[in-house]
């Protein structure tokens, strides 16, 4: 059985300069106050892995507006002027990888992989500085596991074992980062007895989940 903790207990146990995983997609499926949590703290120099950054104000877009990120790897940041902004300043690096491969990396880090190897962005700046290799007259690129100190998740509900289910679309990039990361916490709509989740709608097995969140008030 594993002790739901508090959002402020959590927080701490994502140190300034740590590589961070966070679920979402333009915010739905984030772990909102595991992220509001960190911006209380006042988080800083995080490498954050996502989608996306979200909007101003909204989901990861908050930890962009506190200032709390050195680096960013995700897939877009179209919908953030803030991350802009900060990426045209020089405070805030930005790394743009395309959907498939980003969710490919992660997930190469999770099952223990030493990389990908990937026709898209062969021939554009995507490929610069990266090893390309050639098979069956096809060049691929070699893109390498995007592992993680820390991964925030959110999910829909969670068992006193850790086991999680989502709800729709908020699935997105939740499971896989539950792999990839030395901690995994997850933020859970609610917390049921063990049993209540059917063993089919498991989607992340307890034994990756470290530290749940108590249920919101």
């Amino acid at each position: 059985m594993k002790t739901a903790i508090t959002a402020a207990q959590a927080a701490a146990l994502v140190p300034d300069g740590a590589v961070v995983l966070i679920g979402g997609f333009m915010a739905v499926g984030s772990p909102h106050r595991l992220i509001d949590a960190l911006v209380a703290r006042g988080a800083r120099d995080l490498t954050i892995i996502a989608n996306d950054t979200a909007m101003p104000g909204k989901g990861i877009g908050k930890l962009i507006t506190a200032r709390a990120a050195r680096r960013v790897i995700a897939s877009h940041i179209g919908l953030n002027p803030e991350t802009q902004a900060q990426m045209i300043a020089g405070a805030l690096e930005v790394e743009l990888v395309p959907q498939g491969t980003l969710v490919e990396r992660i997930r190469a880090a999770g099952v223990g992989l030493g990389g990908v190897l990937t026709p898209t962005g062969v021939g554009t700046l995507v490929a610069e500085g990266k090893q390309v290799l050639t098979l069956e007259g096809r060049d691929y690129l070699l893109e390498m596991p995007l592992k993680a100190d820390v991964a925030l998740i959110a999910a829909h509900e969670a068992d006193y074992l850790g086991n999680l289910n989502y709800s729709l679309t908020a699935h997105n990039f939740n499971p896989v980062m539950a792999l990839a990361a030395t901690t995994t916490i997850a933020e859970p709509g609610q917390i049921v007895p063990v049993g209540v989740i059917p063993p089919d709608a498991v989607k992340t097995p307890g034994v990756l989940v470290d530290h749940i969140l108590e249920r919101p008030h």
